[in-house]
């Protein structure tokens, strides 16, 4: 069985709705989101030299900020060992396998990296809140999803699970800015406010995998993101500080 640990910056029995926070002024977000992305520069360069490979999972409320987070890591690395995978409802395909089956060909070889947006926590996240999945499916998925990360990790990938997180208010008014700009109304949909129905069964279906699912190999990192610059950085310094503290295989 593997070791579960309280989630990173979600400690002490806190709640989502408990989180504080922070954010920066222009002044300190330019130059601390360069050293982070330098940092990870210097890094991916080592990955790609080592026998590991590097996950990261970005999953959290519609609005969040993940795709712009997910910019910032990639927006100074070499372009050419990193995939982004942005998870939709799964193809006629995918749906007469077992649900984990249409990650497996996504996943990174060594010394690649490879970021979802949005990942097998479906199951345990929206699956479960919609009736997706039925209850002994999403049940079981926590066993399954440990056991899938834990034999991945054993191999050499590095896991960076993280989990933006902002307030219901702050999510209304991001929504309400999306529908005003015509350049952003693609990010806005129907599916997204009757979400928004159901915002507490999803912190709830949340905090219920952080329990299950954050494991010494595998840890969650909560972030709270209703200011994006405050966010963005830590994101970044989350995926260096994942790489720091592995022990690289050497080729």
């Amino acid at each position: 069985m593997p070791e579960l640990i309280e989630p990173i910056g979600l400690k002490n029995g806190k709640h989502l709705d408990d989180l504080e926070h922070k954010q920066l002024d222009e002044a300190e977000y330019k130059p601390k989101l360069k050293e982070a992305q330098m940092a990870l520069l210097h890094w991916q360069r080592e990955l790609s030299e080592s026998k590991n490979s590097l996950v990261v999972v970005f999953e959290g409320p519609d609005a969040a900020g993940k795709g712009g987070a997910i910019k910032r890591i990639t927006e100074r690395l070499d372009p050419r060992t990193i995939r982004v995978h942005s998870i939709v409802k799964p193809t006629t395909e995918e749906y007469q396998h077992h649900y984990l089956w249409r990650f497996w060909k996504k996943l990174p070889t060594c010394g690649q990296t490879t970021i979802f947006d949005r990942s097998w926590y479906g199951r345990v996240l929206v699956e479960r809140v919609e009736g997706f999945a039925t209850d002994k499916e999403w049940k079981r998925a926590y066993d399954e999803i440990n056991n899938f990360e834990r034999m991945l990790a054993d191999d050499g990938a590095i896991f960076v699970k993280i989990y933006l997180h902002i307030s219901k208010d702050e999510q209304l008014y991001r929504f309400k800015r999306r529908e005003a700009d015509p350049m952003k109304h693609w990010k806005i949909n129907d599916e997204d406010w009757r979400n928004r129905k159901k915002w507490d069964e999803h912190g709830v279906a949340a905090e219920v995998m952080f329990e299950k699912t954050s494991t010494d190999h595998a840890p969650w990192t909560v972030v709270p993101a209703n200011f994006k610059w405050y966010a963005r950085v830590k994101v970044v310094k989350s995926v260096v500080e994942a790489i720091e503290s592995a022990k690289l295989r050497k080729t």
